[in-house]
């Protein structure tokens, strides 16, 4: 194994209920603004949960084809367009780089339902000789990194890793570590889900996992509020640019931030319910502290995975309380009181927000937070963003199977 090289992110790309762009939806998240809606894609009466955050205009903003929209499902074709972003940003000029040391790993928790939906249904009342041959490659999780790869003819490691809500987490750990161990020099690494579905929105409500406030569709995901009730669907990607660091000096490029830490774990407890002992957001958390090898006073904010569940959140709060014992100048906050709960998309963008509070030196809100269930007196950044220097920041994602990561970021 080369000796570790140090990794930074040059790129950023997303699409989100808040917008089709990073500008739009990072203004969006600072002012608090819900994504939250009645669902569209499909009529939701008979549904215990009747709403979600979709994305709002996408096909239009997408920058891809009619067929390309035909052919493959909703989570690649976000995939895309997040990732043309990312490149765009980064200001990348592909054709100078050797291809063989750019790699892709987008992750996903579920991939291409809806194509497995609507293909069943053809199934059953059509026969299987009317089953598209673009179906399984239009559909299978690992086609996000696939596609991304084709398109710009990408030959270096390419990967997609599935951990439910941890997904894009991991893709991004395991990226850094890619490039960090010499396998590659360039990784196009993030996560993308479009679980909104007659399925998807009837397998959460069977869990009761979701929020049934269809009155209040807007204040339905309200993170460490004694009102919660489950979490906000939502959909969209999340695409970083992670370059080795005298890659991206040499090419004097826009530094967001340099991935520091990554940490993992599993619960070991639960199919769905995080061990109430905290244990699993506690050593993912403290493995991404000790690959940071630095003070843990020097986190500034930490975008908790905060689903506005009942009994995880909680369970986050105390195992931040735990190992940041008595800081009074730590932030923390939940998105996803705004994005809802991206799944395997997550965490991408959450490592986003991460990076852009560091740029801007902003802590984003944790929105519908007014009768705090708050007992480890955590400053949990309620309903108003404000103005904070951010030089490390710190993001977790917990997915379904007790599986967690934790990773941390640092201003340069």
């Amino acid at each position: 194994m080369s000796e570790q090289r140090r990794v930074v992110v040059t790129g950023l790309g997303i699409v989100s209920p808040l917008g089709n762009d990073l500008d739009s939806t990072w203004s969006n998240i600072i002012s608090g603004k819900s994504g939250a809606g009645r669902i569209t894609k499909f009529d939701p009466a008979g549904f215990s949960t009747t709403f979600a955050a979709e994305l709002k205009g996408y096909n239009e903003a997408s920058g891809l084809s009619p067929k390309e929209i035909r052919r493959i499902d909703p989570f690649i074709q976000y995939a895309l367009t997040a990732s043309d972003q990312a490149i765009k940003d980064s200001d990348l000029s592909l054709d100078d780089i050797e291809k063989t040391r750019i790699g892709v790993s987008i992750g996903s928790g579920i991939g291409g339902l809806g194509s497995i939906e609507d293909n069943a249904l053809i199934l059953g009342d059509k026969g299987p000789r009317k089953i598209s041959p673009f179906f399984v490659p239009g559909a299978i999780i690992n086609m996000a990194s696939g596609n991304v790869a084709i398109k710009y003819n990408l030959q270096g490691p390419n990967i997609s890793i599935v951990s439910a809500c941890s997904s894009a987490g991991h893709s991004i750990g395991y990226s850094a570590r890619t490039i960090s161990y010499g396998d590659a020099d360039i990784m196009i690494t993030g996560g993308a889900e479009a679980g909104i579905t007659p399925l998807g929105l009837a397998g959460f409500n069977a869990a009761k996992a979701l929020s049934t406030n269809n009155e209040n569709p807007e204040q339905a995901s309200c993170p460490w509020d004694k009102k919660r009730d489950g979490f906000l669907l939502g959909e969209g990607a999340g695409i970083l640019i992670l370059e080795e660091l005298e890659s991206a000096k040499s090419r004097k490029a826009k530094i967001y931030g340099e991935v520091v830490g990554f940490g993992q774990s599993d619960d070991a407890y639960h199919i769905t319910a995080p061990a109430e002992d905290g244990r699993g957001a506690y050593n993912a958390m403290i493995n991404a502290l000790n690959d940071f090898k630095e003070d843990h006073d020097k986190i500034d904010y930490i975008n908790a995975h905060g689903t506005s569940t009942p009994l995880g959140d909680v369970i986050e709060a105390k195992a931040i309380a735990e190992i940041f014992k008595g800081r009074k100048n730590l932030s923390v906050s939940s998105t996803k009181s705004m994005t809802g709960h991206l799944l395997g998309a997550a965490g991408a963008i959450e490592a986003i927000f991460c990076l852009l509070a560091m740029r801007d030196s902003v802590i984003p809100p944790t929105i519908n937070l007014n009768d705090p269930d708050n007992e480890f007196d955590l400053d949990l950044t309620p309903n108003k963003s404000k103005t904070k220097e951010v030089n490390f920041a710190m993001s977790n994602s917990f997915g379904f199977g007790g599986t967690n990561v934790s990773l941390i970021f640092k201003k340069l």
